[in-house]
């Protein structure tokens, strides 16, 4: 997908990030403006995220469909329509955890979102696995680190990987991948 600029300009407190979403039906890729103070990667875990998200500049993947992808000056999507959500390659945030923090490990998992697949790692405590964790975590959306991101029916997007995305967990499945 072509790099695009976002003709909304961000205020001296704010700053434009590209970001990825994913919904049900779709892949949008587009421009999002936030407070310079907040982390773009963890945004939808703070209460500064609006009920509806404006993605300027965006780019509408259908899959439902199989239309050209469409372009939008300003889309307002509903946060509740979100099932998966990161920073577009190559940008990246810093990691939102200490490395040698005592008793947690990086657990592999794979998640199905949508038409795409994500493998990668979800941080928890080694006293848990992933069911046990998805059974007593009680935020809207789960981190998930190092991830791979593959269309399961769409040749024209390739492979890609990205450090960190959220996944709203009540629209995601989940698997223990064994590695």
């Amino acid at each position: 997908m072509e790099g695009t600029s976002s003709p909304h300009t961000p205020g001296d407190d704010e700053k434009l990030t590209q970001v990825m979403v994913y919904t049900a039906s779709s892949l949008i890729v587009a421009d999002v403006i936030t407070k310079k103070i907040i982390r773009v990667s963890t945004w939808l875990r703070t209460p500064m995220v609006p009920q509806f998200i404006t993605l300027h500049t965006a780019q509408v993947i259908d899959f439902g469909s199989g239309s050209k992808p469409m372009h939008f000056n300003a889309l307002y999507l509903p946060a509740s329509a979100v099932i998966a959500f990161h920073m577009r390659p190559p940008a990246s945030d810093p990691l939102d955890y200490e490395t040698n923090e005592p008793m947690r490990k990086m657990e592999p998992a794979a998640a199905l979102v949508g038409p795409f697949r994500f493998d990668g790692t979800i941080r928890m405590s080694t006293q848990t696995d992933l069911e046990r964790y998805l059974e007593v975590t009680k935020e809207t959306f789960t981190a998930i680190y190092d991830i791979q991101i593959s269309p399961l029916n769409s040749l024209a997007i390739k492979p890609f990987r990205v450090p960190y995305a959220l996944l709203r967990r009540d629209l995601v499945s989940f698997a223990h991948r064994g590695d």
